[in-house]
Parts: structure tokens; C-alpha cells; sequence
């Protein structure tokens, strides 16, 4: 515990905390968390510290993730290549069972076993339970990468209703019982959609919307759609940071109220967003 800190002034934070824990208690926010975001353990274990903290304050916490480098890692350790086209992984039926194993598996209970430790109440599930998501091929090149068709957001809905905290990995199903690899962010907004989430946060490993990508201080706090168009034609959205703004859009479009880009990798970034004036990242918003 910090001895500078006196207690009055940690009833300070508190207070001055009040507007936003009424402001979001009982609200739905779902928070993407994945890629190079979750690789240090302690930091991983700092985010699910915040994200009990805000399910004991009362906001439904909807936690989606990915957990691409630890696929890599495994399909390394297997003898096998990873291979991207667009950013995509190239994923073959060997490598389906390997996204499954991981995701589904590995990354998804150690994540609820993190919250549970933390003092949360948490259940994990996949986008194959309840054919949460149904999917399709996306391209055939890519083998088994799967476009969302559908979202079945009830088994979400019957955890968020008992009190849980929902850890959803993003793998996908068809009729015929194929399992798919969905893109993260792509998951997290359709997910955040469906529950006409207050708001969708997108933690990864760089600050927000940059205007010179190479300066983290030169942000781009808040941006309309209509506005980042614009960046996209300038060329300051490129590279990966088009298709996670595409997400946003998606999200916005499927009725969520406002997305945040984030640095996941920032210390308390979650609660600097939720509960103070600041924020955190760059929020991405429909037109007023």
C-alpha cells in the first residue's frame, strides 16, 4: 500500500469515483482483451483486478478474448508454421483444433481462474456453446476463419442474470458442427451489438487513434464515424488499426453507444476510462 497516499485522500478518489459508479451500475460493457495485450502475467492479473472491481460496483462485465500469440506459440511448438493472409491466420483443420485447444481451453480458464481468484464470480464459455456464434467461411484460402452469419446472445444474457461475469472465447460453429476461428475484435463487437452494450472496450498494445503513429502524446481522444472516415482517407487510420476502427463502426451500427480503443498494456486503463474525467484511448462514437 502507498504510505503517501493519506486516507483522506483516498476518500477523495473515492468520491469523486461516485458519479460513475452510479452513472454505470447495472450497465452493460464488454471488454475485448487479447493479442500482446495479455502476454505479461502480472498485468494480465492487474486487468482482471479492475474488471472484479467494476462487477462489484455493479456494471455487467462481458470479458471477450483472443490469444493469437499463444496460438503461434503452440503451433510452433508443434512443428507447424503460422500463416497470415490480410492479417487473417490461415487455418487448417489441425489448425482449428490448435485455436480451440487454446482459446477455448487454455487462455479462457485461466482467465476465469484469474477473476475467481480476484474474489469475481465468473463462467466461461466459447462461441460454440449455445451456438453463441454462428459462422461460416469467410474465404477459402483461409481455410477455417469464419465470418460471422449469426449471434445467439442468450446464453450471455442467462450468466450476466445470475450474477456472472461471462469469459467468451471467440471461436465459432455451423450447423454441420465445423468449428471456426473468429477474429476477435470482430466477435467482441458483434457480441457488444447484440447486447446493446453502454459501451465496448477494445484493450491492445498501442495508445488509441494516433495522429503521427510513431508518437503515443499525439492522441486523438474522441472521433466520430464521419471523422474517421476522413482519417481513413488521410492515412492516419491504416495498417492494423483499419480493421479494429472497422469493428468499432460495426459495433456502432449494431446499437452499441460508444467504442474505446485502448492501451491494455497501461496500467488501470479499464478504470481510468469508466470511472474518471480523463479517460483513457481514444473513444469512437456515432454521430450526435
Amino acid at each position: 500500500m502507498d504510505k503517501s497516499f493519506s486516507n483522506a485522500q483516498r476518500a477523495e478518489v473515492l468520491t469523486q469515483a461516485l458519479p460513475y459508479i452510479k452513472e454505470y451500475n447495472g450497465k452493460v460493457i464488454v471488454v475485448k482483451y487479447g493479442g500482446n495485450a495479455m502476454i505479461n502475467e502480472e498485468l494480465k492479473e492487474q486487468v482482471m483486478e479492475d474488471i472484479v472491481l467494476l462487477w462489484l460496483i455493479g456494471v455487467k462485465i462481458v470479458l471477450v478474448h483472443g490469444g493469437g500469440p499463444e496460438i503461434s506459440e503452440l503451433m510452433t511448438k508443434l512443428g507447424k508454421k503460422a500463416e497470415f493472409v490480410d492479417g487473417l491466420r490461415v487455418t487448417d483443420k489441425e489448425t482449428v483444433d490448435i485455436v480451440q485447444m487454446v482459446l477455448a481451453g487454455k487462455i479462457n480458464k485461466s482467465l476465469v481462474n484469474f477473476l475467481e481468484m480476484k474474489g469475481g464470480k465468473a463462467m466461461g464459455i466459447s462461441g460454440m456453446d449455445g451456438q453463441l456464434i454462428k459462422a461460416k467461411v469467410k474465404n477459402p484460402k483461409l481455410g477455417y476463419v469464419g465470418e460471422i452469419t449469426k449471434v445467439n446472445i442468450q446464453p450471455v444474457l442467462d450468466l450476466l442474470e445470475k450474477g456472472y461475469i461471462p469469459v467468451i472465447s471467440t471461436v465459432g460453429c455451423d450447423d454441420e458442427g465445423n468449428a471456426y476461428n473468429i477474429n476477435g475484435d470482430t466477435a467482441a463487437s458483434f457480441i457488444a451489438g447484440a447486447l446493446k452494450a453502454e459501451r465496448l472496450i477494445m484493450m491492445t498494445d498501442i495508445a488509441g487513434i494516433l495522429k503521427n503513429k510513431d508518437d503515443p502524446t499525439t492522441i486523438i481522444p474522441e472521433v466520430t464515424v464521419e471523422e474517421a472516415k476522413k482519417l481513413y482517407d488521410s492515412g492516419i487510420i491504416s495498417g492494423g488499426m483499419i480493421p479494429k476502427v472497422d469493428c468499432c463502426i460495426e459495433a456502432l451500427n449494431h446499437g452499441v453507444k460508444n467504442v474505446i480503443i485502448m492501451d491494455g498494456r497501461v496500467p488501470h486503463a479499464i478504470l481510468m476510462e469508466i470511472l474518471t474525467d480523463e479517460g483513457a484511448g481514444t473513444m469512437v462514437k456515432g454521430e450526435k
